[in-house]
């Protein structure tokens, strides 16, 4: 076992230079240029601790945070580097989990400007920038019916930089379809600030003119590699298998042209190579059909046996799962039925998939699979599936084990997840001997799996990594681990990349003259070592053991999470101030301070937060939809709103709860007043006050507002056919009693009120209803009173209407609908979206004229909430020809009245969807909130219906 240094006094390690921040700051603007710099370098405190954790279990707070906008920018960072010394780490969607995603020198997020996506040759290709995620490019190549062959489990936050930095693979990519195999070029920017495109005719004679020495040093490399036979079969042996240890040194026998070498190398070098500004991928076909089950086995070793034959079987997926995660799986909110109806023992499980282009063809594959399984001893009946919902819950049990077990964690400690490869002839040896390892080094309820099919799996352990006693113990099983798979010819790392978490056992891996190898690719490209160091190249033997993540138990609601950042693509604010791992991450941090009794700390953390972490938060709870341990930040931000709110504020917002009639007659009649003023004129009033009071309490007028709505009670006690048996309690949202409609609109509560009588249906209206509202208003700010005050008199309202609950009760507006339904659940009550009511009670009754020709859809937060999303689709194509919903459609940040408090956030929430909505130039636009819809014709000048609208148009 490696001896442990004390640790109050840690080993030599690399150096890493610390100036003060102005004397970076002034290097960074000298080469950035000042306008640049003041855009985007920070040295904030807030700024760097919201950048300090990653997915890892390491925690490094950068000195400086750099939102590059381009790669001259990316350039003039490098060049900064060598000026200061300080080192430069790029960072892009933060889900690594070795931690190569950090570092306390420069960080430059390379996510934030770096997001274009271009397909080419009808979907044969697709050009990227580091900062697109997985999913995104994969959505824009769906229409082609491709995608890209790096299929991560963690696609919806990994961005194309990590999936290059770090050689990604995942479920069924193995080593055909990684980066290696399916890039074909790249334009990447060297520490020296060169910058080539390796499609570029002349790249290879740029490449030797600007870079003699690296360029010399590849081939001498080369020479070196290919005339030692030693070498040639230890690269063969690894990189056999899945392998992102060391430098990816089979390109010096993979490629003879220096460019070509050298650009393989930059695959899985983690950002200490160069930066990646951009890549072209050769694409694969998505397949059109897959069927889908898990099979339980008595044992590890008994499902092992079968991946042979399995494997034969041209099975695209073999994901394996030890008793351990089946434990796991029954925790879920959705369990698959195989998983189930059994006492857990060494039992393990194999979810398999078949993919095919063709009904036939997937037909035979899946009958020779379930021939394979016939002839095993099986826990429960393995069926194979082509039910989406199986599918759906299949693999929400494999991808949400890490978080699962990860969130389930005591509080206080931290989540190791490795993985590592070895032949798959020795799987169920290598996972009976890391069991016992668990147990020699007391690491309970630690979890295996992964791809069996590639011999690689994954397990996750769980500490706190602080003091001798524990650090030890994780060193010793970090040795023991190293001599386990090295022994059975494995490799220490297959996907999640070298990191820091395995650099130290780098040389272990490939001897010495590989690693010499890599030493002195490394020292040829970054001679001054500046490029994240400490990450694949370390001479440190206890680089894996510093700076570990001891998170301090924070509020409740938050303290399960993993850092993961699975939220941060559809969090409204991710481009504005802060992500919800981010808003999570800070409040650790003060947790710590206040802990450490570094009140500087907490006070400054505190002042900056107030906007970024809470202001500009949508509270939206989009991110809960991301989150796989569930958290809801955006219910936690209004938590914090809450204790932020004092005793005036609270009776103030009480008792408009109990004057909310008079508070809607109110507002509509000073949005009337405002329409027929200058719009210019009122927008200075407004600011004025806002600048004399709070930019919180005082929202700002926008010119697309329009005048102001009508009276709810002017509906009467029923709605369409009065003489009809009423099938539903209509609840007309006060929305739209407030926010008046487009200008060549009717509204939704009218176009809703017409359908209901185009169809045949009654309505009852509850009485006194221009008094009741959804309760969002107060549910977003914190204001507690006045949303019980309000919520109790909607439920003893609707209880009275619906009779006791028997009758649904429809709202006209998502928010409004969502709101109702978390206020009437107590009393279990149905409520419904007005748009889902239409579709599923209406459309075939009403009969559509003429279609109108093309309409583009915003779905709302709400309505991925409420799952309606494909009610709302069908309601547009009964009105519609042609019906289009932007890839990158997003919560649009208005949130209630936020969009008129932080206009800012809505500009930014719908930055890329405006663009995409100009790219469909459609010739209608279409939601189903008027808030949204208003953010929307904000966003994009174009005029934003309900979608409702668009139905009663169709229906005259």
């Amino acid at each position: 076992m490696t001896a442990i240094t004390s640790v109050n006094e840690p080993a030599p390690r690399h150096s890493v230079t610390s100036v003060p921040p102005e004397t970076l700051t002034a290097a960074l603007t000298s080469e950035l240029g000042a306008p640049a710099a003041t855009e985007t370098v920070s040295t904030r405190l807030i700024d760097r601790v919201k950048y300090a954790n990653d997915a890892s279990h390491y925690i490094y707070t950068p000195q400086a945070v750099i939102q590059a906008r381009s790669a001259a920018d990316v350039a003039a960072v490098f060049r900064a580097s060598r000026r200061t010394g300080v080192p430069v780490v790029l960072r892009s969607g933060g889900s690594s989990l070795s931690g190569q995603g950090g570092g306390e020198g420069m960080l430059v997020d390379v996510r934030k400007h770096f997001r274009d996506i271009e397909v080419l040759d009808n979907g044969a290709r697709v050009r990227v920038q580091p900062g697109a995620t997985v999913r995104s490019v994969n959505n824009r190549l769906a229409f082609y019916g491709t995608k890209i062959g790096p299929d991560p489990a963690s696609e919806f936050a990994a961005t194309m930089g990590g999936v290059i930095a770090n050689n990604s693979s995942g479920m069924a990519c193995g080593t055909k379809f990684n980066t290696y195999r399916t890039l074909e070029s790249m334009t990447f920017v060297l520490p020296s600030g060169t910058m080539i495109n390796t499609a570029d005719p002349g790249a290879g004679q740029q490449f030797r003119e600007q870079e003699p020495e690296i360029f010399d040093t590849i081939v001498r490399l080369q020479k070196r590699v290919r005339e030692n036979p030693a070498s040639v079969a230890t690269i063969r042996r690894h990189f056999a298998l899945k392998n992102t240890m060391g430098y990816g040194v089979n390109a010096f026998l993979d490629f003879d042209d220096p460019l070509d070498v050298f650009e393989r190398l930059i695959i899985g070098s983690e950002g200490t190579l160069a930066f990646v500004a951009e890549a072209i991928f050769r694409t694969i076909p998505d397949p059109k059909l897959k069927t889908t089950t898990i099979a339980v086995f008595d044992s590890i070793e008994a499902a092992t046996r079968t991946l042979p034959d399995l494997f034969d079987s041209e099975a695209a997926t073999l994901e394996l799962m030890d008793s351990c995660s089946i434990e796991a799986g029954r925790t879920f909110a959705t369990v698959p039925e195989q998983i189930q109806g059994f006492e857990v023992h060494n039992h393990a499980a194999l979810l398999i998939e078949y993919h095919a282009q063709e009904e036939e063809e997937l037909r035979a594959r899946q009958a020779r699979g379930a021939e394979i399984l016939a002839s095993q001893r099986l826990q429960t009946p393995a069926a194979f599936s082509t039910d989406p919902a199986f599918y759906s819950t299949a693999w929400a049990f494999r991808k949400g084990l890490l978080s699962q077990v990860s969130g389930a964690r005591p509080s206080g400690t931290t989540a190791l997840f490795e993985d590592v490869v070895v032949p798959v002839a020795d799987l169920a040896d290598t996972c009976l001997e890391l069991q016992q390892m668990f147990d020699t080094y007391a690491y309970e309820n630690a979890v295996i799996f992964g791809h069996a099919k590639d011999g690689n799996i994954h397990f996750l352990i769980t500490d706190r990594f602080e003091g001798e006693e524990n650090l030890t113990r994780y060193n010793g099983f970090n040795d023991d681990l190293a001599r386990l798979i090295i022994g059975r010819h494995g490799n220490l790392k297959a996907e999640h990349g070298t990191g820091r978490v395995m650099a130290p056992f780098v040389r272990q891996q490939f001897g010495d003259e590989l690693y010499e190898v890599m030493v002195a690719l490394k020292r040829a490209v970054d001679p001054r070592g500046t490029m994240n160091p400490g990450v694949i190249i370390s001479e440190d033997p206890e680089e894996h053991l510093h700076n570990m993540k001891l998170n301090p138990t924070v509020e409740e609601a938050v303290d399960r999470c993993v850092e993961c950042g699975f939220c941060e693509p559809v969090c409204p604010s991710r481009d504005l101030t802060m992500t919800p791992r981010q808003r999570i991450v800070v409040r650790r941090a003060r947790a710590k301070a206040l802990a450490d009794g570094d009140l500087d700390t907490v006070r400054e953390l505190d002042k900056a937060y107030a906007y970024e972490g809470e202001q500009t938060c949508a509270a939206d709870s989009m991110c809960v939809t991301a989150c796989p341990v569930g958290i809801d930040t955006g219910k936690f931000v209004k938590s914090l709103r809450e204790q932020r709110n004092g005793k005036v504020a609270q009776a103030g917002w009480k008792a408009a709860a109990k004057q909310w009639d008079t508070v809607t007659v109110t507002a509509s009649k000073a949005l009337t007043g405002a329409y027929f003023l200058p719009a210019g004129l009122v927008q200075k009033v407004t600011d004025v006050a806002r600048g004399l009071t709070s930019t919180e309490l005082v929202p700002g007028y926008q010119k697309q507002l329009g005048r102001g709505g009508g009276r709810r009670h002017a509906l009467g006690p029923v709605v369409g056919d009065v003489y009809a048996k009423p099938t539903a309690v209509f609840f007309p949202a006060c929305v739209n009693a407030m926010f008046g409609p487009e200008r060549e609109g009717i509204g939704a509560t009218a176009a809703f009120v017409r359908l209901a009588e185009r169809a045949g249906m009654s309505l009852l209206v509850p009485e006194h209803v221009d008094a009741l509202c959804c309760g969002t208003p107060w549910a977003s700010k914190g204001m507690s009173q006045g949303l019980g005050v309000m919520g109790e008199r909607v439920r003893e309202s609707l209880l009275r209407t619906t009779d006791g609950g028997r009758l649904p009760v429809v709202v006209d507006a998502s928010s409004c609908a969502h709101g109702v339904a978390e206020v009437a659940a107590e009393a279990g009550i149905e409520v419904l979206d007005a748009v889902t009511f239409i579709a599923r009670e209406a459309l075939d009754s009403l009969e559509v004229g003429a279609k109108l020709d093309s309409v583009t859809l915003h779905p709302t937060c709400s309505t991925a909430h409420m799952g309606t999303i494909d009610d709302l689709r069908a309601v547009a194509e009964a009105a519609a020809e042609d019906v289009r919903i932007p890839v990158n459609w997003g919560c649009c940040g208005y949130a209630g009245d936020r969009g008129m408090l932080h206009p800012e956030l809505t500009a930014s929430a719908t930055k890329a969807e405006a663009t995409t909505v100009a790219e469909l130039d459609s010739r209608y636009h279409a939601s189903s909130n008027r808030t949204c819809e208003l953010g929307m014709t904000q966003a994009t000048g174009e005029p934003y219906v309900h979608v409702l609208e668009l139905l009663e148009r169709a229906t005259r």
